[in-house]
């Protein structure tokens, strides 16, 4: 056993018990994770979030910044110093600048610490005075998340799993008509290595941009500076029981697949994800519907197996001691609320409370709390009506991202009972039969902000309330 990785371990729980202890006591640390698929708004919802906390007038669903308890709230220097810092800064420029835009997605793990002076409530209101309760918002890539499944798979598994996976969908037949011609046992050749990376890379990426969002490893989506790295330079291969021989094409691909999970995922788990003890998993749901049937069921299997990658259950000070921390709180929300009418806006909670309705069940059977919501961490429309063929339709109004039309768009009407989306979801269906969902990118509108006042959203302040309200 490697001596010196059994004292990193001892100095890292020995770090991790004095830091517990010393949060606990004195100054209270919420590490919120905030995490989603490429496209949901990460960005944005920690940029609207950090500005309504700064500036709270559009916060009354917070009950600390309704009842006047939190007295300042202050950007610190984060506390990890080999993290990249999130750049709020330069993210709330773009959002509510002169010329508004949408900033730049999530490519890798960051962070922000946000600092809040609170006036206790109820009966310590005045036996002791304000305390301060540090917010550690962590944002990092969904697709990373999702590699956290690998940690108990082998190469074999891996690869079987992932064949039947994409088989159905004809845009992967081009890599595994490669794949098939492929002798596992032929003796490693770094050119065919490589071949069969790029292909399985290009049907990811393929697989993405319709809406499919079940897809490992994560990094081949978002390489970053591993990119061309041998570590991500593998593909599935149909694998024999018995393990590839040294120098083998087959056994080389096992070994770079056991290099990325203790070399990339493993690291990820340690340093970031297992400190998380609040979480938000944002998704485009509307995407989704739009993308059809397909989409749907692939984003139901994704959240169920999100949530294996958490340790959910009680967070209390005697837990985190023993057996540090877990994740005791986790938000699953619909974003893109403003591009439906209000009236529609249950209909897209109850869609997201069935898609993610397996998730829940197991964090609630283990005593986390969960709940799904609706939201829009930047409001970009305004509701509107108009007449169409005799009927009146509830739209929303806004500029095209693309183009920079002003338009008002109908989405459809969302069913009642999400039953009538999850059915021909699970059941293989090609298209949905009776209704057809349109989706539009809205561009951030032009906002005069009042002194005090963040930007409009659709529900962040409840959102802001489940994750963290009872800190403060």
């Amino acid at each position: 056993m490697d001596i010196a990785n059994i004292a990193d371990g001892i100095a890292r729980r020995v770090e991790g018990l004095g830091d517990t202890v010393t949060t606990a006591l004195f100054e209270p640390v919420i590490r919120l994770g905030v995490t989603g698929l490429s496209g949901a708004g990460k960005t944005v919802f920690i940029t609207s979030l950090v500005a309504n906390l700064l500036d709270r007038g559009r916060m009354p669903g917070l009950r600390a910044a309704s009842e006047g308890r939190i007295i300042a709230a202050y950007l610190q220097p984060q506390p990890d110093d080999t993290v990249p810092r999130f750049d709020y800064e330069t993210h709330l420029v773009a959002m509510t600048g002169p010329a508004p835009h949408w900033p730049d997605s999530t490519r890798a793990v960051s962070q922000l610490r946000i600092s809040l002076r609170v006036r206790p409530a109820g009966v310590l209101a005045g036996l002791s005075g304000p305390r301060t309760v540090h917010l550690d918002i962590v944002d990092y890539p969904g697709e990373w998340l999702m590699d956290l499944a690998m940690l108990d798979q082998d190469y074999g598994t891996w690869s079987a799993a992932v064949s039947e996976r994409i088989t159905p969908h004809p845009q992967a037949h081009a890599f595994l008509s490669l794949m098939r011609g492929t002798d596992p046992a032929a003796p490693h050749d770094e050119g065919r290595a490589q071949d069969l990376a790029a292909r399985y890379t290009a049907y990811l990426h393929d697989a993405r941009s319709r809406g499919l969002c079940d897809g490992t490893p994560g990094r081949f989506l978002l390489p970053g500076e591993m990119a061309g790295s041998p570590v991500l330079t593998f593909a599935p291969l149909p694998l024999a029981k018995r393990r590839p021989k040294r120098g083998s094409l087959g056994h080389e691909m096992a070994r770079r697949f056991d290099a990325y999970k203790a070399q990339v995922v493993r690291p990820f788990f340690r340093d970031h994800f297992a400190r998380i003890d609040r979480q938000v998993v944002l998704v485009d749901a509307l995407e989704a519907l739009h993308n059809g049937p397909a989409a749907v069921e692939d984003l139901r299997r994704t959240m169920a197996g999100i949530l294996t990658a958490f340790r959910p259950g009680p967070n209390g000070t005697l837990a985190r001691l023993l057996r540090g921390r877990r994740v005791d709180r986790i938000l699953f929300a619909a974003t893109r609320a403003d591009h439906l009418h209000h009236t529609q806006h249950a209909g897209l909670r109850a869609i997201m409370q069935a898609l993610t309705r397996d998730a829940r069940d197991r964090a609630d059977f283990a005593g986390a709390r969960t709940d799904a919501m609706a939201i829009a961490a930047l409001r970009a429309t305004v509701e509107d009506t108009i007449t169409h063929d005799g009927q009146t339709l509830n739209c929303v109004r806004g500029t095209l991202a693309e183009g920079g039309r002003h338009v008002s768009l109908y989405p459809g009407a969302l069913p009642e009972d999400p039953a009538r989306i999850l059915s021909p979801a699970r059941a293989g269906a090609d298209r949905w039969l009776d209704a057809q969902y349109d989706v539009m990118r809205f561009a951030p509108a032009p906002l005069t902000l009042k002194p005090g006042d963040g930007p409009p959203h659709i529900r962040l302040d409840r959102a802001a309330e489940f994750l963290i309200g009872d800190k403060l």
